[in-house]
């Protein structure tokens, strides 16, 4: 295996301040078996992060760094962005304590591209209070689809269970426009070539499902699942994607029919959303497919209410941390076992 891979650099983004992402953060790598699977690097301040640790007695030990070639394996590196003090109110919403996460995010978004950091782990931000006139995305999704190459799509993830979105944030009243043949092909495509390269699943079996209840009740209610859903899944299996559906979405998850596959596409977000959270046990991964660079995220917000009391959950963030490291592999595995054919048949000319 790629050498890099034995030490995998966690790039961190802060998140709001305000919310529980420093505290997740904070109590995830209080475990100091944490670092014989990687490196992490926060993108914050120390001066920041100390004032965190006092407020949910923690007990860890960071190493305050200035350059990201000073990065020490072994340790909690803080990459210090700034160094003035921050006024910090949890639960809070903040416009200037959103500037200082759009600062950390696009920071840490520059190394992964310069490949200083090996994959990104974001904490949660406030989609609110990051917006600017030099920050005008709806939140990390969009801005790493301009910065990094490919075609971004949000796959929900705990262990075997997969969910991926045809449409994310768009209006309920607006999906149906834009579920065209070319929207859904390659969204599927993306799904398939992530199970394959980051899953390491051969031949992965793709679930849709439908958009209307009963998938239109043979047009009674509604006509996208015949004229459009199911026409275009049958090209798309026909050209070699095992791909099936569309399902009607009501009873797919609740009758286990989902263990049958190694992805489940919704048509839109809380299709897919209401029953993975409900499945995944507060561990689930927000993973961004079909990008250049691997980036993962808890699958909760800021949480407000509870910030700097010392009760959140930390295990969405710890399982976020641990997907990073598991594509980052698999996607080392993966090239090394595409480009090795190459590689002796080039011996041979």
């Amino acid at each position: 295996m790629n050498k890099k891979a034995e030490n995998i650099i966690v790039g961190i983004s802060i998140g709001d301040l305000n919310g529980i992402g420093s505290e997740v953060i904070l109590k995830t790598f209080e475990d100091s078996r944490m670092l014989e699977l990687c490196t992490p690097v926060i993108f914050a301040s120390a001066k920041i992060l100390s004032f965190v640790k006092k407020s949910v007695t923690s007990t860890i030990q960071f190493h305050g760094i200035d350059k990201l070639d000073q990065v020490v394996t072994g340790k909690v590196n803080v990459f210090n962005l700034w160094r003035e003090g921050v006024d910090v109110n949890f639960g809070t919403n903040d416009v200037k304590i959103g500037e200082y996460a759009v600062k950390s995010f696009v920071a840490a978004t520059k190394a992964l591209k310069d490949g200083l950091i090996d994959v990104l782990v974001t904490a949660p931000i406030n989609k609110y209070n990051i917006q600017s006139e030099e920050f005008k995305f709806p939140g990390h999704t969009d801005y790493l689809e301009q910065e990094l190459e490919g075609n971004a799509l949000m796959m929900m993830v705990q262990d075997n269970l997969r969910v991926g979105l045809l449409t994310d944030h768009v209006p309920l009243n607006e999906v149906s426009s834009h579920l065209t043949e070319e929207l859904i092909t390659r969204k599927i495509e993306t799904i398939k070539k992530s199970l394959i390269q980051d899953f390491s699943i051969v031949k992965p079996k793709i679930a849709v499902l439908g958009l209307n209840p009963h998938c239109g009740d043979g047009g009674v209610i509604g006509k996208e699942d015949d004229l459009i859903l199911k026409p275009v899944l049958k090209k798309i299996f026909d050209k070699g994607t095992m791909v099936f559906g569309p399902f009607p979405a009501d009873g797919f998850f609740g009758s286990s029919q989902y263990e049958k596959y190694d992805a489940v596409v919704a048509t839109y977000h809380d299709q897919g959303l209401i029953p993975f959270k409900t499945l995944s046990f507060g561990k689930g991964v927000n993973y961004t497919a079909g990008l250049n660079k691997v980036r993962t995220s808890p699958d909760h917000g800021t949480a407000y209410d509870i910030a700097g009391k010392d009760v959140a959950d930390y295990n969405s963030f710890k399982e976020a941390v641990y997907l990073a490291i598991d594509i980052f592999r698999s996607r080392n595995q993966h090239e090394e076992i595409t480009q090795k054919p190459l590689k002796i048949k080039e011996k041979q000319l």
